[in-house]
This record gives structure tokens, C-alpha cells and sequence, in this order.
């Protein structure tokens, strides 16, 4: 969202601050919920190719603005672009397709993604708007709560198997895992 141009200081603060949450925690949430749907076989892309998208979108709807300002219009369809990367970006950790990461390839692919994300931001922050810049790291911190979650989570699942006796079950991508 943008940013510095068209809104007062205040605003774009929040602004920044919002589009992190929502790539960060409210498209999570959204695919999670609806895990299951078909739809999400037909959006899944490789996570090769969903992390990159996401990166790179990411950087021109947050840097974009800085280099030349850009109509109402441009901003709003970049944020609706980006939001659909960010799904193509979650449909691998979270929903049930093809493409689905393993225990391991979440764990890395959201570390991974987490400062990559944040490169863009400390650009906001050079560039003088600092507010906005820390606002969008702040936003987007629940993607480093999703990543040590799952590695959590992971490393309790392994040790109770241990425990238990129980050969360790690689989950794999595909519709069966989980």
C-alpha cells in the first residue's frame, strides 16, 4: 500500500503496517481455513517459483512508489497483484496440493522468505521514511512467529515419535499429507 504519496504521514504508517499483517497473517489465516478447497490445487505454483514471485512483487509495490510517484489506479492494482502472490506464496506451507512443502521445506521456505521480505522495507526506511519502513517489518513479523511455530511443532511431532518407539513419518507434499 502506498505509502508516502498519497496519504498523510500518519496514515501511510498504518498503511504499511497493514499490508504486512495481511500478507503476513490474514492470507495465512485465509488459506489455512479453507485448506481443503480445490481451488488451491489450481493456484498452487512450485514454491521454487511462489517465493521468488512474492519476493520480487513485494519489493517493486514497496520501492516503486519511492522512485516515481504513481497514480491511485497503479497502487491499488499492485496491492491486488501482490495479494495474489501472497496466496501462490502460502498455498505451499498450508493448503493440501501437490506442491506442498514437507516439515523441513516449511521451515526453511519461511525462514528463507522472512528477511528477503524485510529487504524491501529497510529500503523504505534509506530512502527516509522510516516509520513506514518499520511499520511493514512490524506487520510482517507474524511470518517469523508462523516459521519457529512450525519448527516447534516439528521438533515436538519428531521427539514424540522418538519416544515413542515409532518409525519417523516423512510427510512429504501431496493431497494425503496431514
Amino acid at each position: 500500500m502506498d505509502h508516502s504519496t498519497h496519504m498523510t504521514h500518519l496514515s501511510s504508517v498504518a498503511a504499511m503496517g497493514l499490508s504486512g499483517f495481511v500478507l503476513a497473517a490474514v492470507v495465512p489465516g485465509v488459506v489455512w481455513l479453507t485448506r481443503r478447497a480445490p481451488l488451491w490445487e489450481r493456484v498452487s505454483i512450485p514454491p521454487g517459483l511462489a517465493l521468488p514471485l512474492l519476493v520480487l512483487l513485494h519489493a517493486w509495490v514497496m520501492l516503486a512508489d519511492l522512485v516515481r510517484p504513481m497514480p491511485v489506479a497503479v497502487t491499488l492494482g499492485s496491492e491486488l497483484v501482490l495479494l495474489s502472490a501472497a496466496v501462490t506464496f502460502w498455498v505451499p506451507v498450508v493448503a493440501r496440493t501437490r506442491h506442498r512443502l514437507s516439515d523441513t521445506g516449511q521451515c526453511l521456505y519461511l525462514f528463507l522468505a522472512a528477511p528477503l521480505l524485510d529487504i524491501p522495507a529497510l529500503g523504505v526506511i534509506a530512502a527516509g521514511h522510516s516509520a513506514e519502513g518499520l511499520a511493514m517489518i512490524v506487520g510482517m513479523l507474524p511470518l517469523g512467529i508462523a516459521a519457529a511455530a512450525l519448527t516447534w511443532s516439528w521438533i515436538n511431532r519428531e521427539e514424540r515419535q522418538a519416544a515413542d518407539g515409532s518409525p519417523l513419518v516423512v510427510r512429504a507434499g501431496g493431497p494425503h499429507a496431514r
